[in-house]
This record gives C-alpha cells, structure tokens and sequence, in this order.
C-alpha cells in the first residue's frame, strides 16, 4: 500500500526557514500528483502547493515567493520554505494522488493518500 512519511518540521522563529521531506513508497512516484496541504487548529485542511509528474507547480497565493515544492528520483517530495510567518502555523501534510481535473490539484478531494502529519509552528 502507498505510505507517505513527512519529516523536517518544528519550531522557528517568524523570517526562519524549513524544509519538510516526504517519502513516498507503494507507489508509481513519478506518474503521482503530490502535494501539501496544512491545517491549523479549528481550521479545514487547506492547498500549499502541488507538483505534478511533468513538474509544473502550483502555490497557494499566501505562499507564492516563499515556498519552493520539488521532487527527485528516490521517491522524495520537498517543501522548502522561506519567510516564515504565524500564521504559517500548522500541521503540514503530505499527499499524493492520480491527475484527474485541473480543479482537483487544489483540493483534499484530489488526493488519495495521506501522511500522517508534521507539525510546523513559527513564532513571532
């Protein structure tokens, strides 16, 4: 079955910078959308960016600038972030799934396979 296992998140301070890893195994990894998505407490999971097999990216307009999506060849996806601000705050997931709909990069919808979370906090 696909795992995803996220790593790399923690605490920084407000303009610090991560970089989350996710591994991803069970799966055809080069024909996969992956994606992140975040969720803060007593919010809905929400679109960070995604990156699809061709590598074209796609960011959330509260990210653009800042974060960086990329994958390899050893089944690693990567989400280097920049900038970092509160309201960044969150549990980050990693997530993969089957192009279907344009519209459908952008949602939970979209996506099969979860992580199981990495918990990012920036501090002001």
């Amino acid at each position: 079955q696909v795992q995803l296992v996220e790593s790399g998140g923690g605490l920084v301070q407000a303009g610090g910078s991560l970089r989350l890893s996710c591994a991803a195994s069970g799966l055809t990894f080069s024909t996969y959308v992956m994606g992140w998505f975040r969720q803060a407490p007593g919010n809905e999971r929400e679109f960070v960016v995604s990156i699809r097999s061709s590598g074209r990216t796609y960011y959330a307009d509260s990210v653009k600038g800042r974060f960086t999506i990329s994958r390899d060849a050893r089944n690693t996806v990567y989400l280097q972030m920049k900038s970092l601000k509160p309201e960044d705050t969150g549990v980050y997931y990693c997530a993969a799934g089957v192009y279907s709909d344009y519209a459908l990069l952008f949602s939970v919808r979209g996506y099969d396979d979860w992580g199981q979370g990495t918990q990012v906090t920036v501090s002001s």
